[in-house]
């Protein structure tokens, strides 16, 4: 019978031979620990034994990194796992505890798996259809459209992104594309636009990609906005930038060019009392830490303690979300 998934989600990881820090997609099973360098890979880099193993937590190996948990299999090797927060962190290691335990009575792990995206079979490349989608000549047309006195730049409708994956032959009927959009709904690599789409991008447990032509999406990376006709003039006003604006507000970053994007898709927020290798010393204090999912690191530093505590749960709710 094969080992059921137990949990899955992003942490950061400690590299086995250097001191370096890199966020990985970690999937627990009955058996062991997968971790991959991205969610949609589908040969894990590396797999952690559980049988045998012990888990320490909180880790205090780790110097000023906090939320730190340590894994030793059977043969003494050491992982080192970093959570965003003291919740997340909780949970992995009650989860983890428990396969042990199963493990060492000759159990079987009772709850059902976590992972709350769609299953899309193992030869789906969801990367690679996306390219695809996305092609200037073969792909979806992105166009200006309007609803609700709103304008929709950069955008197209559900249906026609169900119907171009039924005519390139990418799926067999329409139940079968609404799959394939749904997992790229969920995979980031398409957003929702518009009210109707994103409360199907909330529904229930998972999001759930609408079929319909009053339903907006536009491309992850794509210079979407959305504009408003003013209610005083007969003008158009700018309303939003690649989706609702969540918070906003003044950090001090790492960087001599402060401008540019951090894009926030399956990234790992969490705070940190130093900058590795700084020019400055007196760097510190209120830093936090952003590494993306292509293992880019970002530090940030905020005005208060408790204004680091509110970026850090916005960047956690947005990369959770998707957005």
């Amino acid at each position: 019978m094969e080992p059921q998934q137990i949990r899955e989600g992003y942490l950061v990881k400690k590299r086995t031979l250097l001191n370096y820090w890199t966020t990985v997609w970690v999937v627990l099973s009955e058996d062991g620990l997968e971790f991959y360098k991205k969610k949609t890979d589908q040969s894990p880099k590396g797999m952690i034994p559980l049988k045998g193993a012990t888990l320490i937590s909180p880790c205090q190996d780790c110097g000023n990194r906090t939320l730190v948990f340590k894994i030793t299999t059977h043969k003494k090797q050491e992982h080192f796992f970093q959570a965003s927060h003291v919740e997340e962190r909780e949970l992995w290691v009650k989860d983890i505890k428990r396969a042990i335990q199963c493990l060492q009575g000759g159990k079987r792990f009772a709850r059902r798996s976590t992972r709350r995206s769609i299953r899309l079979p193992d030869t789906v490349n969801l990367t690679e259809l996306y390219t695809k989608l996305r092609d200037q000549d073969e792909g979806v047309k992105e166009l200006k459209l309007e609803r609700e006195n709103r304008i929709f730049n950069h955008c197209f409708t559900g249906s026609t992104v169900v119907e171009w994956l039924i005519s390139k032959e990418k799926a067999r009927n329409r139940p079968e594309a609404l799959m394939l959009a749904t997992g790229l709904l969920n995979e980031g690599f398409l957003q929702p636009a518009g009210d109707l789409s994103k409360e199907g991008a909330v529904s229930g447990e998972k999001s759930i990609f609408l079929d319909q032509t009053d339903a907006f999406y536009y491309f992850a990376d794509s210079g979407f906005f959305c504009e408003g006709y003013s209610s005083d003039e007969d003008t158009l006003v700018k309303e939003e930038f690649r989706g609702n604006i969540v918070k906003q507000g003044c950090l001090l970053k790492q960087g001599d060019d402060p401008l540019g994007s951090i894009y926030l898709r399956g990234s790992v927020v969490t705070a940190v009392d130093f900058v590795p290798d700084a020019k400055r010393y007196d760097v510190d204090g209120n830093l936090f830490e952003i590494i993306t999912s292509d293992e880019t690191h970002y530090f940030l530093q905020a005005a208060t303690a408790e204004e680091r505590k509110e970026w850090i749960e916005a960047v956690q709710e947005v990369s959770k979300s998707g957005k």
